[in-house]
């Protein structure tokens, strides 16, 4: 990819930051604030999965007394109960009272005639207009963690609803963390501190084999682009930990947050991916640059992507509706990004057929990637469907949270392991050294390089790769700059090569191989 692409995307990236920052959130925190005033007479107010025996609810309500009585209504997610009342067409405010069951104390009466309600009326809080406050608490019993809709309705009145709140559900009281999560989001922040120690781990391995590759003139634009996935896992699961760690400290969520780490997972996806085509296209394995049809194949589709991740962040903020418990990718634009992965395995399979087809002598790199690979492209589909058709609600953000990182996780670890620089990898991919990369554009003689002297599209196989790190001219060992890991050496090798196409050999940066 060109330098000028690679800042296209960058500035995609910015721009999508900015716009999920700056988009309205849903209050979905486990302490919710705020005052409402409507001309409804039936309002959903927020949602939390609890647990049962261990679930609590604890609440603060204000009700101007020329309100009238409103009732505070406690639904859970059985067919019966939320999901027949809730956006059905017709239903009168009546209607959608008749599955509360005041022998389950589904219901709160924000009067001083109801007493587990808490009720007092004040009229010093606001001059001259009469209150009722009313603080109390709920807890929750069933056979299992269970989602509960809160909703509000005053079916007699003329005026509307008005009320302020505060409500603070918990989970497990003695346990932090538990206490301030949904139940459907446990162990999640356990989870994503595991994860992160573990690509930290795998970030410092892939460093060290960037210094071991540089060392030998090999570390290619494919792997820079490996480290940058890395990078920006490691970056998301460090974002992710701060924001549920906040929310177990607080009780508060910080949506913003929470996108913009889901942003530089995003980033890390899509140059995984990225990455994995332009190998299997040859990309700095069998030969030098794509052509330019390639190359502008590859724009189009990586600009599709990113399109669609902008429009599913965006549906995802202003169109999914909080009454219901949704899936991030249960949305067309989601959809898009299934076909376009499932588009982009196709590419990959084509690409790598046609490239060991030409190099043969390539198939132990190239087996195992397409295998391996395969499942991982596989992989995220079927995850998004399984999680959005078979795991109950109550569990799907654990659950898939966990099978994600996983699958994230095998994907960045095989590929370390298939292009560790190490006498006994026979899968390593990269026998041609980053400074012969652009050789090719050397003057011509009567239309042919001076000093090529065979095919430019497939020159005869020979044996390339350094035993040894390269010495410095005065015998020593080079002393290399980790700073300069992602800058290609400028010195040039003697030895040209067909920058479209390379050598028909590989090495596995130790010891050279030739077919």
């Amino acid at each position: 990819m060109e330098e000028s692409e690679w800042r296209w995307f960058a500035k995609c990236w910015v721009v999508l930051t900015i716009i999920f920052i700056s988009l309205p959130q849903r209050a979905d925190s486990v302490i919710v604030e705020g005052n409402l005033t409507t001309r409804e007479d039936w309002v959903f107010l927020t949602r939390f999965c609890f647990l049962s025996d261990d679930g609590e609810l604890s609440f603060t309500f204000i009700v101007p007394e020329d309100y009238g009585v409103e009732e505070v209504l406690l639904y859970f997610d059985d067919p019966s109960q939320w999901a027949s009342v809730y956006k059905v067409p017709g239903l009168t405010c009546s209607e959608k009272k008749v599955p509360i069951d005041d022998a389950r104390n589904q219901k709160i009466t924000l009067s001083t005639s109801y007493y587990w309600a808490g009720c007092k009326y004040d009229t010093t809080r606001r001059p001259g207009r009469p209150v009722y406050v009313c603080q109390g608490g709920r807890t929750f019993k069933s056979y299992r963690a269970r989602w509960w809709f809160i909703g509000l309705a005053n079916c007699s009145t003329t005026k509307g609803l008005q009320l302020e709140y505060r409500l603070h559900m918990t989970n497990s009281k003695n346990n932090t963390f538990f206490r301030e999560f949904s139940a459907d989001e446990f162990y999640i922040l356990q989870v994503d501190i595991s994860f992160s120690v573990i690509y930290i781990i795998l970030l410092l391995l892939s460093v060290y084999c960037a210094y071991m590759l540089r060392s030998r003139q090999l570390f290619h634009t494919t792997y820079k682009m490996y480290m940058v996935s890395l990078g920006c896992e490691v970056i998301f699961l460090l974002i992710k930990v701060s924001y549920y760690a906040t929310l177990a400290n607080t009780g508060y969520k910080y949506p913003g947050v929470k996108i913009f780490a889901r942003i530089f997972e995003s980033i890390a996806t899509l140059t995984f991916l990225l990455m994995l085509i332009l190998l299997a296209k040859g990309y700095t394995v069998t030969r030098g640059r794509l052509r330019q049809a390639t190359a502008v194949k590859i724009t189009v589709m990586m600009t599709f992507y990113i399109l669609l991740y902008i429009v599913m962040f965006i549906w995802e903020a202003v169109f999914f509706d909080p009454g219901l418990v949704l899936y991030l990718y249960q949305s067309p634009p989601g959809y898009g990004l299934i076909g376009m992965r499932l588009l982009g395995w196709l590419w990959f399979c084509y690409a790598t057929f046609f490239t060991l087809k030409n190099y043969p002598e390539k198939n132990l790199f190239y087996y195992p990637l397409f295998v391996f690979f395969t499942l991982w492209f596989w992989a995220g589909p079927i995850v998004i469907l399984v999680a959005m058709n078979v795991i109950n609600l109550w569990v799907r953000e654990k659950v898939v949270n966990g099978v994600e990182l996983c699958v994230s996780f095998v994907g960045h670890f095989i590929f370390l392991i298939l292009t560790r620089p190490s006498a006994a990898n026979k899968n390593f991919p990269f026998h041609v050294r980053t400074t012969q990369v652009g050789v090719m554009d050397t003057p011509e003689q009567n239309g042919v390089p001076a000093s090529a002297s065979t095919d430019l599209d497939s020159f005869g196989a020979h044996a390339y790769a350094p035993s040894t790190e390269t010495k410095e001219a005065n015998g020593s060992a080079p002393t290399t700059n980790f700073m300069n890991l992602f800058v290609t050496s400028k010195e040039r090798s003697k030895e040209p090569v067909n920058i479209d196409s390379f050598p028909h050999s590989y090495s596995n940066g130790n010891t050279a191989y030739s077919s």
